[in-house]
Parts: structure tokens; sequence; C-alpha cells
């Protein structure tokens, strides 16, 4: 019993140790490739094809993922107004939800699988094909040359598949509610509209930033730090993905709480101000 106690202990403690190793290791590379976007311009040559693959090659996907996203939403949610008579507010508080927290999220988690776990995959087999050593050996530095374009070319164009993720479930929202299940198209819109501000909206578009950090950053930096052979390749990409998608819930429960304080704040010097 006594064997068995000191075993997962130790267990445990090399799990926590390596974990803590592993972050210092993330903060460093982040640290890095902040250094080298600020104080050197990337290559034209690895950023467009890069945002070609995270923007255009993502959209349709993301539309999709919206469209459906608002659907179920609607699905759900026009069921349970009818029974309480709220059926006309129906469509505020799916936007609202699209909008504010399920669009960002869903889109962010969509886009950790299909681009980072790419980024992951392709930087890594660089990595395990010596590809990034012949990189520093001729002068350039891979993180330059391999994350700073991935890095912008996410922060860049995942707020803007965000948008169209957003829009998408709007339309999926209002398409079975007024097409499908006759709410009236006036009440359905102006109550979106009352309920729906602009710090919303920005709030929606702000978030993603965030998250096309975590993915690029996670999903780079394992790909670098992948152990040899096809194995090492797949475990980097399976990392990845789990890393950014526990990434973004965690940043989102933190910018949860600072957009709602800040929230807060705005009403209430407007209170006063009126």
């Amino acid at each position: 019993m006594v064997r068995t106690v000191r075993l997962t202990g130790s267990v445990l403690a090399t799990m926590f140790l390596d974990g803590i190793a592993n972050l210092g290791d993330l903060a460093a590379f982040s640290l890095s490739t902040l250094f080298w976007l600020v104080f050197r311009r990337p290559y034209a040559r690895t950023l467009v094809p890069v945002c070609v693959a995270v923007g255009y090659q993502s959209a349709l996907v993301v539309v999709v993922t919206g469209l459906f996203i608002g659907l179920v939403l609607a699905v759900h949610s026009v069921n349970q107004f009818t029974k309480f008579g709220f059926v006309t507010l129906s469509g505020s508080v799916i936007n609202a939800s699209v909008i504010r927290e399920l669009g960002p999220v869903l889109a962010a988690t969509m886009l950790a699988g299909r681009v980072g776990g790419a980024m992951a995959a392709e930087t890594a087999t660089m990595r395990v094909s010596e590809q990034i050593d012949a990189l520093s050996c001729l002068g350039a530095n891979p993180i330059h040359y391999l994350v700073v374009p991935r890095f912008l070319a996410c922060i860049i164009l995942i707020p803007l598949l965000t948008a169209m993720a957003d829009i998408g479930g709007v339309v999926g929202s209002a398409i079975y509610c007024i097409e499908i299940y006759g709410v009236e198209a006036h009440d359905y819109w102006r109550h979106s509209r009352d309920f729906i501000h602009l710090y919303d909206v920005l709030t929606g578009l702000t978030k993603p930033i965030f998250f096309g950090a975590i993915i690029a950053l996670v999903s780079c930096h394992r790909g670098f730090r992948s152990r040899a052979g096809a194995e090492g390749v797949g475990r980097a990409a399976t990392e990845a993905f789990v890393l950014s998608f526990v990434g973004i819930l965690v940043a989102d429960f933190f910018l949860a709480l600072a957009t709602t304080a800040v929230n807060s704040q705005i009403s209430r010097w407007t209170t006063l101000l009126n």
C-alpha cells in the first residue's frame, strides 16, 4: 500500500513538473515570437500562403458551422419560448448567444482542429526531417521564418472568420424562426436590434484575436518540440488541438469576466451621466 502511494505520488509529481516546464517553454517561445514580430518584418513569400490556408480555405467550413449553430439553437429555443408565450424574443436570445459566445468559441474550436492541427503537423514534419535545423544553418531564424507568419495570419484572419460564422448563425436562426416556424419577421428583428448592442459585437470580435494567438503559438510550439518519427508528428498534432481547445476555454472564461466588468462600468457611467 505504501509503495503504491509513493509510486502514485512520484507519477503525479513528475507530471506536475513536466507541465510547469512545458508552460515555461511555451512562454519563452511566445516571447521569442513577439520579439521577432516587433523587430523584423515577416517574409511575404511565407505570409501569403499561410493567409490563404488559414483564411480562404477555412471560410466554407466556418460558415457552415455557424449556419448550423443558429439552426440548432433556433430549434431548441423556439420550443421553450413558445411555452411561455415569448416566441418573438427568441431571435434576441439566439443571436446574442451566437455573437457573444458560441460564434467565437465554436469557430475557434473548429479552426484549432483544422488550422492548428495542420500547423503542428507541418512544423513537426520539418523538425523530424531536420528542415528547421537547416534553416538555422542557412542563417534564418526558424521562429521568424515559420512562426511569425502563422501567428499574424491567425490573429488577423480568425476574427474575420468568426464574423462570417456569426453571420451564418444569424441567418440560420432567421431561416428557422421566420420561414419555418412562422415568427413575425418585424418582431424578430426588432427585438434582436434592441437586445444586441455595438459593445456585444465588438466583444465577440475581440475574443478571436486572443484565440488565434493561442492556436498559433500552441500549435507551432508543439510542432517545434515534436518527437522523432510518424508517431511524434501525430502526437504533436493531437496535443496541439487538445491544448489549444483547453486554452481557448480558459481564455474565454477570463475574457468573459473582463468584458462583463467593463460592461458594468460602462452601464454605471451611462446611468450617472443621464
